[in-house]
């Protein structure tokens, strides 16, 4: 199936496209990413009476999300001759799995495909005291950041509703976190030897304790499927994930961001990465539409940011562009000006094959780091995590397309010799 790329007039101006979702083949619909409403609604169109079709939606979405069941056949509380007619008329489908690599620190990435055939990625970082799943919004991005390996690539689709709380619903399948060892449902089996991480919960239960949106893509660029997964995520009926554990990263998409607040209500971060209008116009394009001084604005503005909910500022560091003790005097004084109750996330650089930047030195990030912090200004610095599974946004995308590439000459070296 072929699905054309998103037209996109600027790098700076990006027009979100809407779309449906691409109907299957087979008439079915794919129940996941909807709402109970529409699930109630679907039902009743489908024959049931409206009483029915309530009752219906409300064992289904518990099933769907609180279970995580992949089969109609599963959800033992519907009558069993109602459940062939579910199967008849809907789906429950995840991502297809391309690829599932973990790396030597235990963080885990995802390859994964859409039924219309195009790749995308989700990363799991595990930590002492929480366990991060960093999830995408888009296909591609727009914005061509200039040290972000997606950035490399064309936007060709936002992701629906379904394909992103489906990026949650797959990392709960491989962690086994569905209630009553549902876990490894579909078939996500990862090596033997790494059952000691999944074991090793944190003290709420949970290996997946939080959600940011910061895969591949600007979240704020999709903004109605991003909020509606993430209101099954928060749903109380739904995953049930606090919105104090989900945060919201955009590149600074100004007019979205103070909708964000109102409308999903999660925490939110910022990449900043720069601080001089010269600097981040090169390295984050975004910033010649909507400068420094109008999206720290927009942050001294959002909805619910308080020294308990402050907002995250993304910096990475980069040798000779941004590292300077001035850019870091900078920073603080900018925070201070928009009396911001801010934290700092001081990023390592994640080198990639083609990029222009290096990363700074540990000595020169350490500075840095003192400045912010000595102004009273939390600046931790994160460690780089999987490094050895390309876990930087779009390089297992790209890995995996070498690699077909590589197989597909493979291949036809063999025929020829077996012409020849």
């Amino acid at each position: 199936m072929h699905t054309p790329l998103m037209p996109i007039p600027g790098h700076t101006d990006p027009v979100p496209v809407p779309r449906d979702v691409t109907p299957r083949e087979d008439g079915r619909i794919d129940l996941i990413g909807l709402p109970k409403k529409r699930i109630v609604e679907l039902f009743g169109e489908a024959g049931l009476d409206p009483k029915a079709a309530k009752l219906r939606a409300k064992q289904v979405f518990h099933w769907l999300y609180h279970r995580g069941v992949t089969d109609f056949e599963a959800m033992t509380d519907i009558a069993k001759t109602m459940r062939p007619w579910l199967a008849e008329r809907f789906v429950i489908d995840r991502p297809e799995i391309v690829e599932a690599q973990v790396s030597t620190d235990g963080t885990r990435k995802w390859l994964l495909r859409t039924a219309d055939k195009h790749d995308f990625e989700m990363v799991f970082i595990p930590d002492a005291d929480r366990g991060t799943l960093c999830v995408s919004s888009q296909v591609g991005c727009t914005l061509n950041c200039r040290f972000c390996h997606t950035g490399t690539m064309r936007l060709v689709r936002n992701l629906t509703p379904g394909e992103i709380v489906g990026q949650v619903m797959l990392a709960r399948d491989s962690l086994g976190e569905w209630p009553k060892g549902a876990g490894n449902m579909a078939g996500l089996d990862f090596d033997d030897d790494d059952e000691e991480a999944a074991s090793a919960y944190t003290p709420d239960g949970r290996l997946l304790t939080n959600i940011v949106m910061m895969g591949m893509g600007e979240p704020l660029y999709n903004f109605d499927n991003v909020r509606d997964a993430l209101k099954l995520v928060m749903d109380g009926d739904g995953l049930a994930l606090s919105k104090r554990r989900i945060t919201l990263s955009t590149s600074g998409v100004v007019p979205m961001m103070a909708r964000a607040g109102e409308e999903i209500g999660v925490n939110l971060a910022v990449s900043l990465h720069a601080v001089t209008k010269d600097v981040r116009d090169e390295i984050v394009p975004i910033n010649r539409k909507y400068g420094i001084e109008e999206l720290l604005q927009a942050c001294a503005d959002y909805p619910g940011a308080s020294n308990a909910r402050r907002i995250t500022f993304e910096y990475v560091m980069l040798k000779d562009k941004n590292d300077s003790d001035d850019d870091a005097r900078e920073l603080v004084r900018l925070i201070k000006q928009y009396k911001l109750p801010a934290k700092v996330n001081l990023i390592p650089f994640n080198p990639w094959d083609g990029a222009v930047y290096e990363c700074s030195s540990p000595e020169r990030i350490k500075r840095f780091a003192e400045i912010v912090f000595d102004a009273g200004i939390s600046a931790p610095v994160r460690t780089p995590r999987g490094r050895d599974i390309d876990a930087a946004c779009g390089q297992l995308k790209t890995a995996a397309e070498k690699k077909s590439r590589a197989e597909l000459d493979r291949l036809a070296e063999e025929k020829q010799a077996a012409l020849g």
